[in-house]
């Protein structure tokens, strides 16, 4: 028996298609924003545009008086050449969907006319169409923007080639790390380099603390609690014979515990502090917080795994594999309202080695019926629970 009608699941093909073929950047979602609404309004959903920039909202009615279930799909592309050969490539140089989220977009689309359909929803259902997932600041715009008004819990997932088609991956626990960018800006001497003994070297300064950098996660933190620290751009110099006196230093942090997160920016500056004076460098550190972690309460989780099994099955309801050091601005949501992330299989055989924001980035499609069908569960699993706790206050 199919996940959900032929018809359907023809149509949010064709979507997702449709959408590859027009990626947009972040905060220039309008095209996509526009696709979004032309479908929901043609299965009598009216919705709200320019939500948030290109954002989109729709509420489908359920039992009054219960809180809201929200659903989110992410809409923007990155800045990327595609090369995965496909009859539906972007049409728009430099600008590909290599994260899925036209996928997500399709499946919610799916989601929205199964749920259209529906009679006597135990709780309303919103739809949020979320643009600017890329920089992190969608979700935040999202909710300044009321996204989240008269809303009870909330739910997404993500695409990933690591899991097969059919497949649903529900955690417990931390799924998504957070994200976290510094800046070191290194001031010594500069001088000829024929005569080193004049400066202050803001190369050597700076390589030593790149290298220094990667002793916190090595000897500073927990091995069983997941982070990161790297150095992604190292700025110096302007001639070969001229020894540099100024120098920038920036990367990121992650980390999927609050607490290992407050502790590495912690070092980080120490450790900058420590090498630029025992070098006799000024050096300036500033800090960029990015989104928080993404934690699926053991309530949340189990909400997910129930509506996952009645889509796939228990035996395709998956554990996460490792740990998960990506980040997700879904986990601005829930810190205001409980909820759940999971993830969608969409493994493609012999694509198995191009991740997510790799110009070779694709997806099996079957995930959209996979994802449409769970987001229709879940909305009435969670719901149901609303309800049920609506009745007993």
């Amino acid at each position: 028996m199919p996940l959900i009608p032929q018809n359907l699941y023809d149509r949010i093909v064709s979507l997702r298609r449709l959408l590859h073929r027009q990626p947009e950047l972040s905060g220039q979602e309008t095209g996509t924003a526009a696709v979004i609404a032309d479908f929901l309004r043609d299965i009598g959903i009216q919705c709200r545009t320019n939500v948030a920039g290109a954002g989109v909202i729709a509420d489908i009615p359920g039992i009054a008086g219960v809180p809201c279930i929200v659903l989110r799909a992410d809409m923007d592309a990155l800045p990327i050449q595609e090369e995965t050969g496909l009859d539906f490539a972007s049409a728009r140089d430099g600008v590909m969907h290599a994260c899925g989220h036209d996928g997500h977009t399709a499946m919610l689309l799916g989601a929205a006319a199964l749920l259209s359909g529906e009679k006597d929803l135990p709780a309303p259902v919103r739809l949020i169409f979320q643009p600017a997932e890329e920089k992190g600041t969608g979700a935040q715009a999202m909710i300044q923007a009321g996204a989240l008004v008269g809303a009870g819990m909330i739910f997404g997932g993500h695409l990933d080639r690591h899991y097969y088609p059919g497949a649903i991956v529900v955690a417990e626990g931390a799924v998504n790390a957070s994200s976290d960018n510094f800046a070191i800006e290194i001031v010594g001497q500069g001088a000829h380099g024929a005569r080193p003994h004049e400066s202050i070297d803001a190369v050597v300064v700076g390589s030593l603390m790149i290298m220094a950098l990667q002793t916190i996660v090595s000897r500073e933190i927990d091995p069983a609690r997941p982070s990161v620290v790297s150095v992604g751009q190292f700025y110096a110099g302007t001639a070969p014979n001229v020894i540099a006196g100024q120098a920038k230093l920036e990367g990121t942090v992650r980390a999927q515990d609050p607490t290992v997160r407050k502790q590495l920016l912690t070092s980080i500056r120490r450790i900058a502090e420590s090498i630029a004076q025992l070098h006799g460098a000024k050096i300036h550190v500033s800090v960029k917080e990015g989104t928080p972690p993404l934690v699926n309460t053991s309530e949340m989780a189990g909400l997910a795994r129930d509506a996952a099994v009645t889509v796939v099955g228990a035996a395709n309801v998956l554990p996460l594999k490792t740990a998960n050091m990506g980040a997700e601005d879904f986990s601005y949501y829930m810190e205001k309202i409980p909820g759940a992330y999971v993830r969608f299989g969409g493994q493609v055989p012999g694509k198995e080695g191009f991740p997510a924001h790799s110009s070779k980035f694709d997806f099996d499609e079957e995930a959209l019926a996979v994802g449409a069908a769970y987001y229709r569960a879940v909305a009435k699993i969670a719901g149901q629970r609303l309800r049920d706790q609506r009745s007993r206050s």
